[in-house]
């Protein structure tokens, strides 16, 4: 008689590898736009809201797919990390975010959609940087979709349900979508459905954007100050996602996930303690 053995359970991280993903999780779980927003702009998330004009709704979702087609185009073409300026990257990608935010912000809406393109641009670059710090091959097409899928972390909803708003659960929901996609190109090479579902999760986001730059002067201010906190929160969600990534690479995807739960639960158990 056979005997079917039980496959062993995965291996204990190293400390160190621990540690990272302990700073991965609090990076993917306990972020908040929403709360970046409101401290950088000393306004409630819910005033913001109300400023947007119903007529911007029908023009941001196709706004919010041109937008990151155009920076899937653009921000691979020159060296990502690549900086001109004596400054620091960080300092340089902050004074850039800073700079369009408060030109579109500037002119109001009609401004800010222009803008658009160019703000997603930054972060996409920002966020592919952070991919090439953590050894991943910005010459793979489907490292740019991995890219892209940064804005789909950072974009979901908080107060969804955890079992759909989960950084697991959206990665497999991403990738159930992108099955199937050639890999011929960058943008060309993905399906339309990707860059759509990536665009469902970033227009909560941008929805935010367009609400507190839709006021022509007080939006230059306010546009520099949102590009700030795009930059800073995609960044952190980027180093958490590209960490993870690595350690699955060195430990296993088994391992990792098995570690990320149990940390996320220890940070779930900590918060309603």
């Amino acid at each position: 008689m056979s005997v079917t053995l039980a496959p062993p359970l995965p291996d204990t991280l190293p400390e160190a590898a621990r540690a990272e993903l302990a700073r991965a999780v609090a990076q993917l779980e306990d972020v908040s736009l929403a709360a970046r927003f409101s401290s950088a702009l000393g306004t409630p998330i819910e005033a913001l809201k109300n400023r947007l004009p119903a007529s911007a709704q029908s023009l941001m979702e196709g706004a919010v797919k041109r937008a990151l087609s155009k920076a899937m185009q653009a921000a691979l073409r020159a060296q990502p990390s690549a900086n001109p300026t004596p400054f620091s990257t960080a300092w340089f990608h902050r004074g850039m975010a800073a700079a369009t935010g408060a030109a579109g912000g500037a002119f109001g809406l009609p401004g800010t959609l222009m803008e658009l393109p160019v703000s997603t641009t930054l972060l996409l670059r920002q966020i592919a940087a952070v991919a090439e710090a953590n050894g991943e091959d910005l010459a793979d097409p489907l490292i740019g979709a991995e890219c892209l899928k940064v804005f789909a972390i950072g974009g979901r909803d908080t107060r969804d349900d955890g079992a759909e708003a989960g950084y697991f659960a959206v990665r497999i929901a991403l990738a159930e979508v992108l099955k199937g996609a050639a890999t011929r190109g960058v943008v060309g090479g993905l399906l339309p459905g990707f860059v759509g579902a990536i665009a469902a999760r970033f227009g909560g986001p941008v929805a935010l954007k367009l609400s507190a730059q839709a006021v022509p002067v007080v939006g230059a201010a306010a546009g520099a100050a949102v590009n700030l906190a795009f930059l800073e929160h995609f960044r952190g969600v980027a180093e958490g996602h590209f960490t993870v990534r690595r350690l699955e690479r060195l430990h296993g995807a088994v391992a990792v996930k098995a570690a990320y739960q149990e940390l996320a639960q220890q940070r779930d158990a900590r918060f309603m303690g």
